[in-house]
């Protein structure tokens, strides 16, 4: 099977079907399922203040980033002892924040 081919029928700018958008996408997020399979996904920085994501149970999962001298990530308020989501938080619609200094401040 050739999935890249030199013709209309596939994706303009063979996008890898699909790979390099949702890792685009779940990077402006700030968190990405690094291993396929796994119920976890990675924190990092999301590109935006706040995202609200309305998910299809009928829930919202928030995303925040915050301004702080510390980097730091809270769920509902808790403090994460690791940088990492479980799914089963993302589904349940929580608030995640992610506190973060000023790009000035990391280099």
């Amino acid at each position: 099977m050739n999935l890249f081919l030199c013709i209309l029928a596939v994706l303009s700018g063979n996008d890898d079907s699909g790979q390099l958008s949702s890792w685009y996408v779940f990077s402006c997020l700030g968190f990405y399922p690094v291993c396929p399979g796994s119920a976890e996904y990675a924190l990092g920085i999301p590109a935006f203040d706040k995202i609200v994501l309305h998910l299809e149970n009928g829930r919202t999962f928030t995303i925040v980033r915050k301004k702080s001298c510390k980097i730091g990530f809270t769920l509902n308020g808790r403090r994460l002892p690791r940088p990492f989501l479980s799914h089963k938080n993302l589904v349940a619609g929580r608030r995640l924040v992610f506190l973060c200094p000023e790009p000035s401040a990391l280099k």
